[in-house]
């Protein structure tokens, strides 16, 4: 180890800066201390390579903790390249030191803004990834982040590869400590700055779509803007994950995508006239009057997700989620249900024809069809006619037989009368 930081000092003091551009001044080290290196004024893409590991090593990945790859990491001679390969993965030993190898990496002269070739991320995207509760350590990557930005990071930039910034990093992985020093140093734009490889949303759109509930709350204690809508329409209230589409075992996830909905539908403002005072959130809101302001009733023909069509069926709140919802009598089998959601009926169809939906996700069929206008679908009916036929032949029956009882009193006083007429006639004669 000692004769190669020797050679490699050797060589470096016989060539010039501009020989060397990439090569550092090693020095004689102890304890595993790497020498500092002046940054270059401008950032450069660093070339992919291969994260080293000891010989004879046991594992596919890097360990800081071990003492033959903690030798590597405070070489000299390991590179910057080398050094983000070792960044790169994604496992606890890591990223749980992200910092330490952050300031290796910063010491071997990288500036500030560098990327990696392999995912042009910088420095900063690193830490805020390597904020991730579990796999990461929100603590270290606290450090690392605020040491880069005190070094002038630059928060407004793009992986060109995920599109993303820091601020979309921080909050996909759920790191409200990043989130806030991200915000404090960066521009007032970066707050609802787009992505589009999440259809053009914003971090809070990226933070809802993963039930992030932390950094969706500070998100909202910033600023953040809950009504921007992605390329689908959406606001970030509509891509929290569906917790009726969610098995039994991930209960706790369901729970806390019904507080994230109601969090951000809360945070929406009210699009109708009444005043906040007395409306303090949807659910206090009339389902007519939900309906009323999208031009709706009960009874007519939707789409849902501009997928599905079927007829309005239901609106109002529920027991299995809070806020608005409506239900759906789809026109194809595609539903979940049959009207009714953990025992509770909220209106009747046959199953599979059933699904409940925010109000926000449906809109007017332009065909209208008739449907009925109550809030249940039309039920099987019973045949009638033989019945009806039968009650109109037996009513006719005995119409028939009351007008044969009062005409015969009738023929019978009129032969009465004929023959006393007769008999008049035939008395005169005689006389």
């Amino acid at each position: 180890m000692g004769n190669k930081v020797i050679m490699a000092t050797v060589i470096s003091r016989n060539m010039t800066k501009e020989d060397t551009p990439d090569v550092e001044e090693a020095q004689p080290t102890s304890e595993y201390t790497s020498p500092k290196h002046e940054s270059r004024k401008k950032p450069m893409v660093h070339p992919s390579a291969q994260a080293p590991l000891p010989k004879d090593y046991g594992f596919t990945f890097f360990d800081p903790n071990d003492p033959a790859c903690l030798e590597i990491l405070m070489d000299p001679c390991t590179t910057i390249p080398e050094l983000f390969a070792i960044i790169r993965q994604w496992v606890p030993q890591v990223q749980h030191k992200i910092d330490i190898i952050g300031e290796e990496i910063l010491k071997r002269g990288c500036h500030v803004n560098d990327r990696d070739g392999l995912t042009d991320m910088t420095l900063l995207h690193y830490s805020c990834k390597a904020g991730a509760h579990g796999v990461g350590d929100p603590e270290a990557a606290l450090r690392l982040t605020n040491q880069l930005i005190a070094l002038g990071a630059d928060v407004s930039l793009r992986s060109r590869w995920t599109n993303m910034n820091a601020l979309h990093y921080a909050a996909y992985f759920d790191v409200p400590e990043l989130i806030r020093v991200l915000l404090k140093a960066s521009k007032p734009k970066v707050l609802n700055s787009t992505c589009n490889d999440f259809y053009y949303g914003t971090a809070l759109h990226i933070a809802a779509s993963n039930l992030c509930l932390g950094a969706v709350k500070c998100l909202l204690e910033h600023g953040a803007n809950p009504t921007v809508r992605n390329d689908k329409g959406q606001v970030p209230a509509d891509v929290v994950p569906d917790p009726m589409d969610m098995s039994l075992d991930k209960a706790e996830a369901a729970m806390v995508a019904k507080e994230l909905k109601q969090l951000l539908l809360d945070a929406l403002p009210l699009s109708c006239n009444l005043p906040r005072v007395t409306l303090p959130n949807y659910d206090n809101i009339p389902g007519n009057l939900m309906l009323s302001s999208l031009g709706l009733k009960l009874g007519d023909r939707v789409v849902l997700d501009d997928m599905k069509s079927g007829t309005l069926r239901f609106c109002g709140t529920t027991e299995f989620a809070s806020g608005q919802w409506v239900g759906i009598e789809l026109d194809e089998p595609e539903g979940k249900n049959d009207g009714s959601v953990g025992g509770v009926r909220y209106f009747i169809c046959p199953p599979k024809l059933g699904i409940f939906a925010p109000v926000s996700k449906i809109k007017k069929a332009v065909d209208q069809t008739p449907s009925s206008v109550t809030s249940t679908p039309k039920t099987p009916r019973t045949d009638f006619s033989r019945v009806t036929g039968k009650i109109k032949k037996e009513k006719k029956e005995k119409d028939r037989e009351k007008s044969a009882a009062a005409a015969g009193p009738m023929r019978r006083a009129g032969v009465g009368e004929g023959q006393r007429e007769r008999d008049v006639v035939g008395q005169a004669k005689r006389s």
